[in-house]
């Protein structure tokens, strides 16, 4: 299997949380919602790598992190001063303290330094027995410092049978083997091959060191298969702590999905975004830090990589002018005509109907369990939430009785005609049929990037009106004859599923080829236009309503 990154979707659900911190000693087999995860690394004091990196990843992961700390360093992002590595009979006490206290649902494992520490950190591993155990051997660090005594590769190995996963670069698998560097990828790959032979151990091998656009990482099972998983090198000088912060992720997200090849591709496709999102922390003069942190510091505005935000800006002549609509100006102040709304729900269900099976259709093809979820649940949402929702509104503005406070004329009241709700409109059918041409002929890129205005711009939509609204109403907002409409697509839900499925076109995008991206461009550009011509559609193609006397 080659699976090439891409941004991490929604994470599927989890199971509720483990069992008392009291039954310490209790083996945690099934996926945790929280997994409570050890470090046991030095300390970096410039905050990159060691404990401090595998901490913020860890907590980016949904983990609780915790640390038990080998070695104090002096260093910053240009290199390592000093190594002062305390008492072992320290060490221990501390990891016994945590041990005997709280359930250890994963640990990660980064600089030891001396064989004496290696060995006690084994016979805690052997009497404690964790469910997830990853060792990321470090022996070089990014900035090329020797970190481990040569001495201590023995020791070092024999702690191999008692961890789940090791993630050695190529220097160090070399170490490992006793080996020269690998100089290619087939080399790598053998190599890994041969260390989990030899050990029975899961291995990373990670490709980084190698040159050429791609940084590929490879996960050896047990059985010796190969899942490799690519994404494209980051242009950035900012990698100090990127095998520490790996290596944690991957600890952490085992806990949660109990699944290495997921846990390795969530990693990998957090990383990439660490990397790409680095340049703006603005760490030292040297190598700085990935950007550990990234999503949570995002704004509401989904996190978008070099290939959407071309997107998003190639759009903005479309968003300008939705924005500048008749039909958005009036729904936002709740003045827009019970007919120009009610036609445009009765043209959103008949849209919605299509849509769905285009969904369904970008789940068939998605390449990953995660995708295919994801495009499942937005086209049943289509099916048993909006259209219900449309129903229920155009029942209630197509059945109004005259004389109430939403009755366009006094003693009036206006209908729909059977044509409206029951017939697409021009803009409608053109829509669709885009959709349905994209959905039968083009790519799962192309797929992907049809559908994704109806999520992104409708999104931005919604975060725009809403805001409008609670501005307009104040402490009338109950009054606001649109306001429950409003309030539906500016929600939390709404907008994280606008935030995946822009990462989701991203990957898609970094996967595929140069024609691949033209095709998706293509397709989100026309989707693009529709968007703009739908909400233009009420004042421009809606027909004259039916009037009927008021009681």
């Amino acid at each position: 299997m080659n699976t090439t990154a891409i941004f991490s979707p929604a994470l599927p659900a989890l199971s509720p949380d483990c069992p008392a911190a009291s039954e310490a000693t209790a083996q945690q087999t099934m996926p945790v919602k929280h997994p409570r995860v050890l470090s046991i690394a030095g300390s970096d004091p410039s905050g990159g790598a060691g404990v401090q990196a595998d901490i913020k990843a860890i907590s980016a992961h949904g983990g609780y992190a915790m640390a038990a700390v080998t070695a104090l360093t002096a260093q910053n992002t240009r290199g390592v001063q000093d190594i002062h590595v305390p008492p072992v009979a320290f060490l221990r006490v501390q990891l016994e303290a945590l041990s005997e206290d709280i359930t250890i649902d994963a640990v990660k494992i980064g600089m030891l330094g001396t064989a004496a520490v290696m060995t006690a950190v084994g016979e805690w591993l052997g009497r404690t027995q964790p469910p997830v155990v990853v060792l990321d051997p470090v022996m070089v660090a990014t900035s090329g410092d020797q970190l481990m005594d040569p001495a201590a590769r023995t020791a070092m190995v024999a702690l191999l049978k008692q961890v789940h996963l090791v993630t050695p670069n190529l220097p160090e698998l070399g170490v490992l083997l006793g080996k020269p560097v690998a100089t290619s990828w087939a080399e790598a790959l053998e190599q890994g091959q041969e260390l989990a032979a030899a050990h029975h151990v899961r291995v990373l091998v990670k490709g980084g060191h190698l040159p050429g656009p791609d940084c590929p990482d490879a996960l050896i099972t047990l059985e010796g298969t190969v899942e490799e998983f690519r994404a494209p090198r980051i242009d950035t000088p900012n990698t100090h702590g990127t095998g520490c912060s790996l290596s944690a992720a991957v600890a952490a997200l085992q806990a949660r999905f109990g699944d290495w090849g997921t846990s390795v591709r969530h990693a990998k496709d957090w990383l990439v975004q660490a990397l790409e999102t680095s340049q703006e922390l603005g760490i030292g003069g040297g190598p700085g830090p990935v950007n550990h942190l990234n999503e949570l510091w995002a704004s509401a505005a989904p996190r978008m990589d070099s290939f959407s935000q071309e997107l998003w800006a190639d759009c903005a002549e479309q968003r300008a002018a939705i924005m500048e609509l008749d039909f958005i100006k009036e729904l936002a102040a709740g003045t827009l005509s019970r007919h120009h709304f009610a036609y445009y729900l009765a043209q959103d269900a008949l849209y919605l109907g299509t849509y769905s099976r285009v969904l369904a259709r970008a789940s068939a093809l998605a390449p990953t369990e995660e995708e295919q979820k994801f495009w499942a649940g937005g086209a049943q949402n289509c099916i048993d939430v909006e259209a219900s929702l449309h129903r229920d509104w155009l029942s209630s503005y197509s059945m109004a009785p005259a004389g109430t406070a939403q009755a366009d004329t006094a003693g009036t009241a206006q209908s729909v005609t059977a044509t409206t709700a029951t017939a697409p409109g021009p803009v409608t059918k053109h829509y669709v049929d885009h959709l349905q041409g994209v959905a039968f002929s083009g790519s799962y890129a192309e797929v992907v990037a049809a559908v994704l205005p109806c999520y992104w711009l409708y999104a931005e939509v919604g975060r725009v009106l809403h805001a409008d609204y609670v501005a307009l109403s104040g402490e009338n907002s109950h009054e606001h004859p649109y306001g429950a409409w409003l309030q539906s697509y500016a929600g939390d839900d709404f907008a994280h599923a606008a935030q995946t499925a822009v990462r989701i076109m991203d990957g898609a995008a970094r996967r595929g080829s140069a024609r691949d991206r033209a095709g998706m461009k293509a397709a989100f550009a026309h989707s693009a236009q529709y968007e703009l011509d739908f909400f233009a559609a009420p004042h421009t193609h809606a027909p004259e309503p039916i009037m009927t006397l008021g009681d």
